[in-house]
């Protein structure tokens, strides 16, 4: 799935090459999409370049190469909203909401604040709920975290983001998962699994991989889309 943001500029920078023949600049960029710095566009372009919709070509200036354009991904935009930290067991005591992929909004539990960085120990609310865009979801139980920190920062994952989770107990190696540390902290993280250990992988150079024994970590769930304000 792709931002508002992400989505504007795979399309102008997909324009511009189709009409001009080379990349815009990122001068152009800027201004195409109305952003105040260049951080912004550095930072849009990493992230459809993890998506796989453009290139980046070696030992060339401006050069960008569109891989594919989005067809019936979600692009969503976030409501405001005050959550509350919350206790850290996603496990049976919380439940989703199931919806159909045809769906066109559907309100989910917003279970408030997880980290994207140091894990910190939550606490339950119920009372909180958002709006989410019925393409971003499948047929499970959903419900929906904001993100804390700025460790999955190279993932495209950004403080304040909202996080949509579909609620499982497994996930297969390399996911973005919720993950329950020693029954008492929660954390946003990649999955990496060998042998009997499994790791906790931030995508962010300035933090480290926690490793830990199976017992130790529970899945509370799977990313499986991302809402932002601009």
């Amino acid at each position: 799935m792709l931002t508002r943001k992400q989505n504007e500029l795979l399309l102008y920078i997909n324009r511009h090459l189709t009409e001009k023949g080379v990349s815009p600049s990122f001068d152009e960029m800027k201004e195409a999409l109305g952003l105040k710095s260049k951080s912004g566009i550095h930072r849009l372009i990493t992230g459809l370049e993890e998506r796989g919709f453009i290139k980046r070509l070696p030992h060339k200036a401006r050069a960008l190469e569109v891989l594919r354009l989005p067809e019936d991904l979600g692009i969503g935009g976030r409501k405001g909203f005050s959550p509350n930290v919350i206790q850290g067991n996603f496990g049976g005591a919380i439940s989703g909401a199931a919806v159909a992929p045809e769906v066109a909004a559907v309100q989910l539990p917003l279970y408030g604040r997880i980290a994207a960085g140091t894990p910190i120990e939550a606490l339950k609310d119920h009372s909180a709920t958002i709006d989410v865009p019925g393409s971003l979801l499948g047929r499970g139980e959903h419900y929906a975290l904001e993100i804390e920190g700025d460790s999955m920062l190279n993932a495209g994952i950004l403080n304040g983001d909202t996080a949509v989770i579909e609620r499982c107990d497994n996930a297969e190696n390399g996911s973005i998962v919720v993950a329950l540390v020693d029954n008492a902290e929660v954390t946003l993280k990649r999955l990496r699994r060998k042998g009997d250990s499994i790791a906790l992988e931030p995508a962010n150079p300035a933090f480290e991989t926690r490793i830990f024994g199976p017992d130790r970590v529970q899945i509370q769930g799977r990313l499986v889309g991302l809402l932002r304000r601009f």
